[in-house]
């Protein structure tokens, strides 16, 4: 099951747009054009999943913070909305493939409709569609009320009604195989945003020794992560390759957990002299934190990173775009960056052109992407 689209509008810098997504989709452009809004938006589709997504508003400072500030028209509501089209197969009875999509829309509070804070951000609506020659809705929500699709075939409302800050997709469980797998599947889409190297750092401390199939979000696992692939799998290749092209002669050691697990590097100019994760410089450690997400046992099936290319030396770069073209033979990865340098070497890893994100009459937009959301030299 992969992202097929993506469609925003209202949030931030984004008036409205939409545009499709591929296996490895790259977004490269300048400060302020919006870079970044469109990955939070993606942000805000897991956090609907996982029923966080008026919680993730609130810790941007608000609805208000979170709006479009640009001009809009003197009846329309101020709304923001986020719809993900997803390519996938879903169980039924002929195995057909679907286009499923899902759509929330998120506004004011209103006290007159439902208990809500003066400030809290509201789920106005909401809905999850499999299109075709005859659509057919799997779920349906209108403000407090919703409803779903039983196994018969009948629309049915929702025992209670929902808080005005918790999503129906996440509050529903056990109804439709349908709803489960598209809820897991948004929940389990990781998203880096930089790591923490300061002193104090979740990387810089030992991780427990529990098997690790992926990297957590803070990297705070990363060494249980690194012995997952050296003793569990068995298979560290494509690790110590990225290494030894971004470190040549430099090796990563990885001993047998004991309580806890941990990681080291050794460099050719001291071979006997082995660098703990404290002792590592910023930009190494954001590195093999990196290669962590990227090249784990069992990567999630989306990986969206936002500025990798932060803290490291353009001669990483190669390297880190070849971890990057390995990780999207097993799951789509999403990377936004204003790096060049880094965004030409995934290119010449994978032949994929990235895609350039600009202003258009004041929001945030992508070069070469027409007014009905296709790029039409693809």
């Amino acid at each position: 099951m992969s992202l097929a689209d993506l469609d925003i509008t209202g949030y931030r810098s984004i008036k409205s747009i939409r545009f499709p997504l591929r296996r490895l989709t790259v977004l490269v452009g300048g400060n302020g054009v919006g870079k970044t809004n469109l990955y939070r938006a993606l942000e805000m589709v897991r956090a609907a999943a996982t029923g966080e997504l008026t919680l993730a508003l609130a810790r941007e400072g608000g609805l208000a913070s979170a709006m479009w500030a640009g001009p809009r028209r003197v009846n329309e509501a101020p709304r923001l909305r986020f719809e993900v089209g997803l390519d996938t197969i879903l169980p039924n009875d002929d195995e057909a493939a679907f286009l499923p999509r899902y759509a929330v829309e998120v506004g004011f509070g209103d006290s007159k409709y439902q208990a809500v804070f003066a400030e809290e951000p509201q789920i106005k609506a909401e809905s999850l569609v499999l299109p075709g020659r005859r659509a057919v809705t799997l779920l349906e929500r209108k403000g407090p009320a919703a409803h779903y699709r039983d196994e018969a075939g009948r629309m049915r409302p929702l025992d209670q009604p929902l808080l005005a800050s918790e999503t129906a997709l996440s509050a529903l469980r056990g109804t439709l195989p349908e709803l489960d797998a598209i809820r897991h599947l948004l929940g389990a889409w990781r998203f880096y945003h930089g790591f923490r190297t300061d002193r104090d750092s979740p990387l810089r401390r030992p991780a427990l020794a529990v098997t690790a199939p992926m990297l957590d979000a803070d990297g705070g696992n990363l060494g249980a992560v690194f012995a997952t692939l050296r003793h569990i799998r068995g298979d560290s290749v494509d690790l110590d390759a990225a290494i030894d092209q971004a470190f040549p002669g430099a090796r990563l050691e990885v001993p047998p957990p004991g309580r806890n697990a941990a990681f080291a590097m050794v460099f050719p100019d001291l071979p006997r002299r082995s660098f703990g994760a404290e002792e590592l410089s910023d930009g190494t450690l954001q590195f093999l934190a990196l290669l962590g997400a990227l090249l784990a046992y069992r990567p999630p099936p989306f990986i969206a990173l936002n500025e990798p290319e932060a803290s490291l030396h353009p001669d990483l770069l190669p390297a880190l775009a070849r971890a990057i073209a390995r990780a999207a033979e097993r799951s789509q990865v999403w990377v936004v960056t204003h790096s060049t340098i880094l965004a030409d070497a995934i290119t010449a890893e994978t032949g994929i052109l990235p895609r350039q994100v600009i202003r258009r009459d004041g929001a945030t937009w992508l070069e070469g992407l027409s007014d009905i959301g296709i790029f039409p030299d693809e």
